[in-house]
C-alpha cells in the first residue's frame, strides 16, 4: 500500500459505515488528527500533510519489518508522531537540555492523545497503558515490542529522510548520528537498514560510521 491506495483507504475509513472495528476507528481518528497538519511534504508527486505521510510510512515499514506485529504495537506506530507540529522545537532552547525537554513533552502529548482516543473508541484501560508505554519508548532494550518500535522509527529515518538531513550537516556529524541510530536499533533492524536503498555518499558515511 502506498499513496494512492493509502488515500483511497483513509477515504474509506472516514466514512461512518465502514469502521468495522475499534482498530479502525482508531486509526481513522489518528489519521484524521494527522490530515490537520499544515505542514505539507511531496510524495510521488502528491502533496499530504507531513505527520500523515509519516504515519503512513510507520505502519508500512512496520509490517514489513514485523507482519506479525500486535495490535498496541501498530496503533502506537501510527501514533508515534500525532500532531507533532503543535509544540515545536523553536519554543525551547537550541541546546541539548531544550532538545531533551522538547523531545520528552512530545512523547508525553503523543502518548495522551493516543489515549484518548483509544478511550474514545472503547479500548480497556490495560491496552491503553500498553499502546502509551510503547509511545514512551521507556524500555525500548527490554521490551520486544518497543524495540521493534524503535527498530521502525530508525529505519523510517534512513529510508525516508536521511537524505535530506544528510545535506544539512558535514560528515563528522551525520557519522555520530548514524552511530547513535544503529545503538537504538536491534540485529534485525540493522540487517534491514543494510538493505535499504542509499545514495553513494549516504552509503559510504553508514559504512564508515559502523566501522
Amino acid at each position: 500500500m502506498y499513496i494512492s491506495d493509502f488515500l483511497n483507504r483513509f477515504d474509506n475509513l472516514s466514512k461512518t459505515d465502514n469502521l468495522n472495528t475499534i482498530f479502525d476507528k482508531a486509526i481513522a481518528a489518528i489519521d484524521e488528527r494527522n490530515s490537520k497538519d499544515p505542514n505539507q511534504e511531496m510524495a510521488n508527486g502528491t502533496a499530504m500533510p507531513k505527520e500523515l505521510l509519516y504515519a503512513q510510512r510507520m505502519t508500512n515499514c512496520l509490517l514489513d519489518f514485523k507482519p506479525d506485529a500486535s495490535e498496541a504495537l501498530q496503533i502506537a506506530a501510527r501514533a508515534q508522531h500525532i500532531c507533532r507540529w503543535e509544540i515545536p522545537r523553536k519554543d525551547y532552547p537550541m541546546n541539548k537540555a531544550g532538545y531533551m525537554n522538547w523531545r520528552n513533552d512530545l512523547k508525553k502529548m503523543h502518548a495522551n492523545l493516543a489515549g484518548e482516543i483509544l478511550e474514545s473508541v472503547g479500548y480497556d484501560a490495560e491496552f491503553i497503558n500498553r499502546v502509551q508505554f510503547l509511545i514512551s519508548k521507556k524500555s525500548f532494550k527490554k521490551d520486544n515490542d518497543s524495540q521493534a518500535l524503535e527498530d521502525v522509527v530508525c529505519l523510517v529515518f534512513l529510508q525516508f529522510y536521511f537524505e535530506d538531513f544528510a545535506t544539512k550537516h558535514d560528515d563528522d556529524k551525520l557519522i555520530d548520528i548514524v552511530k547513535k541510530t544503529w545503538h537504538k536499533m536491534s540485529e534485525a533492524g540493522h540487517k534491514k537498514a543494510l538493505e535499504l536503498p542509499y545514495s553513494d555518499r549516504s552509503l559510504h558515511l553508514i559504512k564508515q560510521a559502523l566501522v
